[in-house]
């Protein structure tokens, strides 16, 4: 049972109850591929894998740092906080393998002024080579503790535990190796420490640059500590800002879905409902492409999304699907993934969230959690496309009904006609969402409780914020390669594609495009605009090729390169994940030219 990002919180709830009381948590979902590593690296260190800052906070801090995120294209809304947080006199930092249009110089569009001016940003631009990213908050860290007055004794004395194996990791940071993992100059890494230094609120931005590499997990956990260090979690203007970019992926996962939920979870799911759910966990992205491919899942059920188009080892996913009983989509719009099918196929079309949703003569609303831990309403206004669409709620109480049978107690009925009634459930069972449905219909909605950032209280297994001091890691580079990532162009969401040229970049007229340095291309002899086939190299000796990309003389960082998916995806086998989230190792691929 799969989930994109898209799902409401009360269809996300009620397809986890029913995957649960028909027996399993196979409930993999987009959050596998982009930021499980944050979850994981958050949840080990200050216990809660979700961010600990609101728009409030990044109006207050007096540093930003923005890492392995492009707001201008990902996340455009996040621009115009950037830019308040700027006027109130906040720094940014901005640290990224290529220069990004909208972090250089933003022209917002709500207002006049904006438009015709624009402002630029980025006060420091570190144009850090690819996968080098732990390997300067290590250095960030000696830096500060080697500065007198810098660290926050007493919150470190009262909140967190390991400080003393951590400063030993930190100050044997090595400069000449730090220069190499990042491809920076020395001068650039002071001045950061300079800017670090000088702000009494400091908050760390991040998306999938940082996420998707084999190393992912210890790179958080050192942006964690270099926040620690000087007391940047729970106080205002300060703190963790992992940002997601569909409009639900967290609120997914509040509701339960997740292949390992906790005991604590199940616990009042049953309660609640009556039910055993199953205790073993369930298969993740990565797993449930293996277990189909094996034949160990014999049916997918995908609610949204575009799995084909989203995951790695592009043949390897398509020929595991292909290897199913039945695959079923509910889905808004056709994709790619609909056409990549079992012996059986099903596609259900559903309401989209804007529009009207009638059940039992009345108008629902549903509800998203957003990156901030803020959950909203939101109300369809437009005409259904057709008067005989289901809503996501109405197929998933239906297809209950049918496979559970009468043995089932749970009044999927009363869900299917009126969601204020699964949002009573959903207070009952998920803490924070107490009166639920009086507290969603205020204006602007309600924030979510978050213990690190509102009581400085850390759930983690010590009872407080840990410190963790793993062996730095970075990509290393044969002879005659680059480090390729892959990222989104301009007129891009995820995988929906809306036309071929990226503004931002100046790119026109194509996607199966590859970003390299000059230098490095006249090194490798590749010729501007000439075609080229990319091929990846993984332990072992495997393989994958992608044919027939243009090369494009781009500004990137030094021996690395830059390219767009899905059409990459085919490069990322289905094993090379990342250590402790088994997230696709995306971003930092190892090729050659041919």
């Amino acid at each position: 049972f799969y989930t994109s990002g898209r799902t409401s919180n009360e269809a996300a709830f009620l397809l986890q109850l029913f995957a649960r009381e028909f027996g399993t948590n196979n409930l993999p979902d987009c959050s596998n591929m982009c930021h499980e590593s944050s979850g994981s690296a958050l949840s080990e260190t200050i216990g809660i894998g979700k961010g600990s800052v609101s728009l409030e906070d990044m109006h207050k801090a007096d540093l930003i740092i923005v890492a392995g995120q492009n707001p201008g294209t990902n996340h455009p809304r996040m621009l115009s906080a950037l830019e308040k947080a700027k006027a109130a006199g906040a720094k940014i930092i901005s640290v990224n393998p290529l220069p990004e249009a909208g972090l250089e110089r933003f022209k917002n569009p709500q207002t006049p002024l904006g438009m015709v001016r624009g402002a630029a940003l980025t006060d420091l631009f570190l144009q850090i080579r690819i996968g080098g990213d732990q390997a300067l908050f290590r250095l960030l860290n000696r830096l500060v503790l080697e500065t007198p007055g810098a660290v926050d004794d007493a919150f470190i004395e009262e909140h967190t535990h390991g400080y003393e194996e951590f400063r030993a990791a930190a100050l044997a940071a090595d400069w000449d190796e730090t220069l190499v993992a990042t491809g920076l100059q020395r001068a650039e890494i002071e001045k950061a420490a300079e800017m670090a230094l000088a702000s009494k609120r400091t908050i760390v931005c991040w998306a999938m640059g940082l996420t998707q590499h084999k190393h992912s997990v210890p790179t958080i956990r050192e942006v964690v500590n270099f926040l620690l260090l000087r007391g940047n979690i729970g106080r205002p203007g300060a703190g963790v800002c992992p940002v997601r970019g569909h409009s639900n992926v967290q609120g997914d996962r509040t509701m339960g879905i997740f292949e390992r939920p906790s005991p604590a979870f199940l616990d009042a799911l049953d309660r609640e409902f009556s039910i055993t759910s199953p205790r073993h966990h369930g298969y993740d992205v990565v797993r449930s492409i293996e277990a189909m491919r094996d034949g160990d899942a014999k049916v997918f059920f995908a609610m949204g999304g575009n799995f084909v188009g989203a995951t790695p080892d592009t043949e390897v996913t398509e020929a595991a699907m292909r290897n199913t009983r039945l695959t079923v989509h509910v889905s808004t719009k056709l994709n790619r993934s609909h056409v990549v099918t079992g012996v059986r196929a099903l596609i259900l079309p559903t309401l989209g969230r804007t529009d009207k949703d009638i059940q039992a003569g009345v108008k629902q609303i549903v509800t998203v959690e957003d990156s901030m831990g803020m959950v909203h309403a939101s109300r369809g206004n437009l005409p259904p496309a057709s008067p005989h669409l289901l809503s996501e709620p109405a197929i998933i109480t239906n297809m209950a009904r049918a496979v559970l049978g009468p043995s089932s107690v749970t009044p999927w009925e009363d869900f299917e006609k009126d969601y204020a009634n699964i949002r009573d459930r959903i207070a009952r069972v998920i803490p924070g969402f107490e009166d639920f449905n009086a507290r969603v219909a205020r204006p602007g909605g309600f924030e979510l409780p978050h213990a690190p950032r509102d009581e400085r209280r850390f759930p983690t297994a010590t009872g407080k914020a840990n410190f963790t001091a793993a062996p730095v890691e970075y990509p290393r580079l044969p002879e005659g390669r680059l480090l390729l990532q892959t990222m989104r162009s301009h007129d891009q969401y995820n995988t929906t594609i809306y036309g071929l040229d990226d503004r931002y970049r100046g790119i026109k007229g194509g996607r199966r495009i590859v970003m390299v340095n000059p230098d490095d291309a006249r090194e490798l002899g590749l010729v501007d605009g000439a075609f080229t086939d990319i091929v990846s190299e993984w332990k072992d000796g495997v393989e994958r090729r992608a044919p027939g990309f243009r090369v494009v003389y781009y500004p990137t960082a030094r021996g690395c390169a830059a390219a767009y998916y899905p059409e990459t995806n085919v490069l990322v086998p289905l094993d090379a994940t990342a250590d402790t989230s088994n997230t696709p190792t995306s971003k930092s691929v190892v090729v050659r030219f041919e």
